[in-house]
């Protein structure tokens, strides 16, 4: 058993708070790498690790538990982050869903938060709908890297909270209709994005912060962290984003009324 005495100002009933909360991580590579391990140290006591793919040479340089014998092998990325977090806590309880996430959605609608850790807008805009019918917290990482200038590049990401009756990820213009048509329509075309391992790792750590006020607020009273966090790789700063500005006071206009309610009888097929 994990010694977590060291965290527990974050309230008397910590050990049996973190113990017994269940982590959803879909996407396993970049930023789902090192959200399981964070919160593998944290004491989460209950994950549920959602990817089809196996570990490729590509993936070493940002997926963190992930050795080059792995990739040699073709390991599922579910065995080899599964095995990390067995490493750090050996009492975690680990669902395995080594295929499409939206096979699973019963394993995933009894976690406590969903982490989205994918790297299209498709698969972000059905997992936000799941999580809005089984009202569970939806936590969105993502990171980009833009080409500008001669030569010059600039990496950018968010982390974005979305839960019932807070704005979702059309409030605040991640998602609308004409970027997911754009990406329908070059779908297969493009090669994969850029990544390296530290913008992942800051914005992992900002997405676990958020999940952990959300579980135990030890700050006290308030409005908690922002619901979007974005972040100037090029600077190294995280701040709320100037989105959030525009959506004072307003209630969500995509997941209102019954949409926000739940549907316990909602299911979403791959392709959907």
């Amino acid at each position: 058993m994990n010694d977590l005495s060291r965290q527990s100002f974050l309230g008397a009933d910590c050990d049996m708070v973190v113990t017994g909360t269940t982590a959803a991580i879909v996407g396993l590579c970049g930023g789902g790498s090192h959200v399981a391990q964070q919160l593998a140290h944290i004491g989460i006591g209950r994950f549920v690790l959602c990817d089809p793919d196996v570990v490729e040479g590509s993936n070493l340089n940002r997926m963190v538990g992930a050795v080059a014998g792995d990739a040699v092998l073709s390991r599922a990325k579910v065995d080899v982050i599964a095995e990390r977090i067995l490493a750090i806590n050996p009492a975690a309880e680990i669902a395995r869903c080594k295929g499409p996430w939206q096979e699973f959605s019963g394993e995933l609608r009894g976690a406590t938060s969903v982490f989205g850790c994918v790297d299209n807008y498709a698969d972000r805009a059905q997992l936000e709908t799941m999580c809005r019918r089984f009202l569970i917290p939806y936590i969105d990482i993502g990171m980009d890297v833009t080409e500008f200038g001669s030569g010059g590049f600039a990496i950018s990401g968010q982390v974005i909270v979305s839960m019932p009756g807070r704005a979702c990820m059309r409030c605040l213009g991640f998602l609308n209709d004409a970027l997911l048509t754009a990406e329908a329509q070059r779908y297969g075309a493009a090669g994969g994005k850029p990544q390296v391992v530290w913008p992942n790792g800051v914005l992992a750590s900002a997405a676990v912060g958020k999940f952990m006020s959300m579980i135990l607020p030890w700050y006290g009273c308030g409005t908690g962290p922002a619901i979007m966090t974005e972040y100037d790789g090029n600077t190294g700063q995280l701040f709320a984003s100037r989105r959030l500005l525009t959506l004072e006071g307003r209630r969500c206009a995509h997941f209102d009324g019954p949409d926000d309610l739940g549907d316990p009888f909602f299911r979403l097929l791959p392709g959907a």
